[in-house]
């Protein structure tokens, strides 16, 4: 049983549920926000953690029925013969008995922006159970919260269900004015970095958080481009001297993934195993990631 599942109600079993779409709604400029529910939602569960994902199987064309896989163990699987959906991950932006609420960023003319930009009530994806990654220490007085675009649903939440008397800082990068959402509660102090990251522009989350005072009171998360995000790690581990477990940092996205995946491929099937040697070692999880940063940094990932 995973942690996540740890969290669940006792006579939940996991499924990948079909959910209908209740409504859309544009919540900011490059910002849709989806909102699932339907008869196979009834007993939809949450891990009560800010930064849950899922997984959302699309259908073909958004009026189009979705074909749903089984869950198998931490992956899922279609019957001989059924044609695979695509599939992205995405925050749960709010969770309510019966229906979630998933903020899309609009960009391009991917699967996901397609569907969420065109898709009309009625239409409907498969999700997968929630899975959450912050872990915020008892001792935290203060949240520090770094993101882009696709990281900015997952720190919204994070800040508004925060225990009441806890502020947040959150620090997004934009890719102009105008692409900002703001949080509803009145204790978030928000820095908003214009023209940054999102691939646009090289991400400035880095140098603004050299300049960040951070002492062992603060819990900080950060979600952002891949590369940015082993940047942050750094910046908390040396020069912050933050403890491992006063940080959550995560990779939401690759700039330019089709490179790196041919990048990462053309390192042949040697460098493949030695990263699942990494995450099949008896390390922990923190000390897995250093491991496996390292040495996609000193291959040019």
């Amino acid at each position: 049983m995973t942690s996540a599942e740890e969290k669940y109600p006792a006579d939940y079993t996991p499924r990948v549920h079909r959910a209908e779409v209740l409504a859309v709604t544009r919540v900011g400029t490059a910002m849709v926000q989806v909102t699932l529910g339907g008869p196979d939602m009834t007993d939809y569960p949450t891990t009560g953690v800010g930064d849950e994902w899922i997984r959302v199987f699309f259908p073909d064309a958004p009026a189009d029925p979705v074909r749903l896989p089984e869950l198998e163990g931490r992956g899922w699987t279609y019957a001989d013969g059924i044609e695979p959906s695509e599939m992205r991950a995405y925050t749960v932006r709010a969770w309510r008995p019966g229906e979630i609420d998933v903020d899309f960023v609009v960009h391009g003319n991917g699967v996901a922006t397609t569907w969420a930009t065109t898709v009309d009530p009625g239409g409907e994806v498969g999700i997968t159970p929630p899975v959450d990654a912050y872990t915020r220490p008892d001792t935290a007085t203060r949240q520090i919260l770094l993101c882009d675009e696709p990281g900015l649903p997952a720190a919204l939440r994070i800040a508004e269900e925060a225990p009441a008397g806890m502020p947040s800082v959150l620090v997004c990068e934009v890719r102009a004015d105008g692409y900002e959402v703001a949080p509803t509660r009145d204790d978030v102090e928000c820095l908003w970095l214009h023209g940054s990251g999102n691939g646009v522009a090289e991400s400035r989350l880095p140098g603004v958080l050299v300049g960040m005072e951070i002492t062992e009171k603060d819990a900080v998360w950060a979600a952002t481009e891949t590369r940015t995000s082993r940047e942050i790690r750094k910046i908390l581990r040396r020069d912050k001297g933050l403890a491992r477990g006063a940080a959550t940092t995560m990779g939401y996205w690759i700039h330019d993934s089709e490179q790196w995946r041919a990048a990462y491929d053309a390192l042949g099937p040697d460098f493949a195993d030695k990263v699942c040697a990494v995450f099949d070692s008896d390390r922990d999880e923190d000390e897995m990631i250093a491991v496996v940063d390292e040495l996609y940094e000193s291959n040019g990932l």
